[in-house]
């Protein structure tokens, strides 16, 4: 039967996990050791933020929920960030909480938190394993809960008493609560402690066997919702559409979605998970002057896209236009702009039933078309003129597109920062659906490491890249001993221009002073170099195609690298704000 560390690691094994984030804890022991038993490869980071990142990442990139736990208390609560940032972005995460006993509960034990009410208003789903009943079907059920609808973190809090052997559990009572004395007042104890541990250990000897994950395909979509839209398009003449993350919740099915909007034939702006999803060059891929185009758009289809900050709050596009939604729930950002079509259904199958029962583009979209591409040339011209703007340290935009040259077709980009990250998803090309990760709409800095490591992991034949800013590597440095101990060779460059740039660019010029927003152009790649990866550092343009190629190579032979680029802080953002 084994204890309840075993009984988790086999609903993991049951539900094709693969690889459990973590960072050790006496709490979670039982945890790490029955995954590992069975079969499950245990991947410790150095902070618990990068191992729910780490396991939000999987889930983006597998479809089936990642997987991390975390010790009681400051464990838990380090993670916060992280499961708040995978809510956001709907990712279907399991994060197993370690918690104390449940007899010590609420009696001032070492790590005791209320955790399920620090969980309420950041996950699907919280709850607590009572007995070593709840185990196996409590664990099954968070996986179900947690990707279906709207996808999303569950937390499970595991206390230490129910992960355990029976027999142990026994003993350590014995000990902790009766001291061994003879009173009445001590067999009182002890008789309560054993009726508890009884209850705690109800189904001792026939605990249920887990069960296999349920296949998820794609769902039958309501005809009447093809219908409208196809209609819409059928008499449109200008039409754009907007595919975001949601879309790509299908993971397998990325290659069909794709093949839906080449048949569509409408203009497509990419956004999220689903940059990448028309490879880096395909004649409906739109890139820039997105806000140009939705103003001129008489029909706009929002695929998994909210209408928030990224797009207005639905105010980028024109009064005029009929405007789509489709999402899997309603979406409280509806009430910034109501949809003229709002459908509540998922993307990626709408959009391929869509494309089933829509005809052949008509003639006047490619004027429509040749429009956009005429503006998106445009842009890349003037792209092409600053990238040629010489200063002591590189051009950003220079940057990015030697990246972009160096990137080979089976490749993952990860972006972890503010203004280089943003410089770079103009530029930077993903090759290929799932190809490109990023926190999503909650913002967050600090999540590079966690995804490149589980990008590494899910994909080792593709070439990983995290693409720093300089105040983002802080939070990840320390996490090239996890990839060089776990054999991860990720590719990282550090946009490095010495400040946290995005909030300096509002703040120097608004309110004329940039304290708090300065950095040092550090030896980050010294750092690296001190954990045990390779470091090189590139200050100038005629080496930095050198300095990429070398990272490669050295990544190529196992060894994680990280080049410090030396870059100037320019105006090519400049005005770039959101909120």
């Amino acid at each position: 039967m084994g204890d309840g560390g075993d009984s988790i690691g086999k609903v993991l094994r049951k539900q094709g996990v693969e690889h459990l984030f973590t960072l050790c804890g006496g709490h979670i022991a039982p945890i790490l050791v029955g995954a590992k038993r069975n079969g499950i490869r245990v991947i410790d980071t150095r902070q618990e933020p990068t191992a729910v990142f780490a396991a939000d990442a999987t889930s983006r990139l597998t479809g089936t929920p990642g997987v991390a736990a975390v010790t009681a208390g400051p464990g838990v609560t380090n993670s916060i960030t992280a499961v708040k940032n995978a809510q956001m972005a709907q990712s279907p995460v399991v994060l197993l909480g370690g918690a104390v006993p449940t007899l010590l509960r609420g009696r001032g034990a070492l790590q005791d938190i209320e955790q399920l009410k620090l969980f309420e208003t950041v996950v699907k789903w919280a709850v607590r394993i009572e007995q070593d009943c709840d185990l196996v079907p409590v664990i099954e059920e968070a996986f179900d809960v947690s990707r279906s609808g709207v996808p999303g973190p569950v937390f499970v809090e595991c206390p230490i008493d129910t992960l355990y052997d029976e027999t142990l559990v026994r003993e350590l009572y014995k000990g902790a609560m009766t001291g061994g004395g003879k009173g009445i007042g001590s067999k009182v104890v002890s008789w309560y402690v054993r009726r508890h541990v009884d209850h705690l250990f109800a189904c001792s000897g026939r605990r249920a066997e887990p069960g296999d994950a349920p296949g998820e395909g794609l769902a039958k979509v309501k005809e009447r919702d093809v219908r409208a839209v196809a209609g819409c398009i059928g008499t449109s003449r200008k039409p754009v559409l907007l595919v975001g993350s949601q879309a790509m919740l299908h993971v397998a099915d990325t290659g069909a979605l794709a093949g839906a909007i080449s048949r569509l034939g409408v203009p497509a702006y990419l956004s999220g998970m689903a940059r990448g999803l028309l490879g880096k060059e395909h004649p409906l891929l739109c890139r820039h002057q997105r806000s140009k185009v939705l103003k001129e758009a008489d029909l706009v289809i929002l695929a998994g896209v909210p209408m928030d900050f990224r797009i207005g709050y639905g105010r980028a596009m024109s009064s005029h236009a009929t405007v789509v939604c489709v999402r899997r729930e309603a979406d409280a950002t509806e009430r910034n702009r109501r949809p003229d079509l709002a459908i509540e259904d998922d993307p990626c199958t709408f959009l391929i039933a869509l494309a089933g029962a829509t005809r052949s583009p008509p003639e006047p979209w490619q004027d429509w078309i040749g429009h956009v591409k005429t503006l998106n040339d445009a842009r890349e011209r003037e792209m092409t003129a600053f990238a040629a703007r010489e200063g002591p340290f590189i051009n950003p935009v220079l940057l990015c597109r030697a990246i972009d040259a160096a990137l080979p077709d089976d490749s993952i980009v990860v972006g972890d920062g503010g203004d280089f990250v943003a410089t770079a998803s103009y530029i930077v090309r993903p090759r290929a659906p799932l190809s490109w990760l990023d926190p999503g709409p909650y913002g967050t800095l600090g999540s590079g490491a966690g995804f490149a490591l589980a990008a590494k992991l899910a994909r080792p034949s593709a070439e990983t890249w995290i693409l720093y800013g300089d105040g983002a590597a802080g939070y990840g440095l320390i996490e090239f001993d996890t990839f060089v101990r776990h054999g991860v060779p990720v590719v990282a460059v550090v946009g490095n221009d010495g400040g946290w740039t995005q909030i300096w660019r509002d703040q120097a010029e608004i309110l004329k002073d940039d304290v708090g927003t300065t950095l040092r152009r550090s030896d980050y790649h010294v750092v690296a170099e001190g954990l045990g990866a390779a470091g090189l550092v590139v200050a100038g343009r005629p080496a930095l195609d050198a300095a990429l190629g070398k990272a490669r190579e050295i990544a190529a032979t196992g060894r994680p690298v990280l080049v410090n680029a030396l870059m100037e802080r320019t105006e090519f953002r400049k005005g770039s704000i959101s909120m």
